[in-house]
């Protein structure tokens, strides 16, 4: 899979240093496997969820959610959104 934004990634670790190994881990399993469904995401990754139309990963342990939209027929991960938890909490990224 194809990760755009690595960006999104690094600015958010670069605030919550914590967040950086769990995110590079993140980002190294989604480059390295083409996953071609949400569950197949669910072998790797347990935690995973769909909500609407994105899908929300546990990161840390639970302490950081990162949002993305997959496109599995194009093979790219959008990163929306990285979270703490309580940020996520509050629902503001549904909008």
């Amino acid at each position: 899979m194809h990760v755009i934004s690595r960006k999104a990634l690094r600015t958010f670790w670069d605030t919550h240093p914590e967040s950086e190994s769990p995110l590079r881990r993140w980002h190294t399993i989604m480059q390295s496997t083409e996953f071609v469904n949400l569950a197949a995401i669910g072998e790797t990754f347990p935690s995973a969820d769909a909500v609407n139309d994105l899908t929300v990963f546990n990161i840390g342990g639970n302490k950081f959610r990162l949002i993305a939209s997959i496109h599995y027929n194009r093979r790219k991960v959008y990163v929306r959104h990285v979270l703490t938890h309580a940020e996520y909490d509050l629902g503001d990224w549904k909008r």
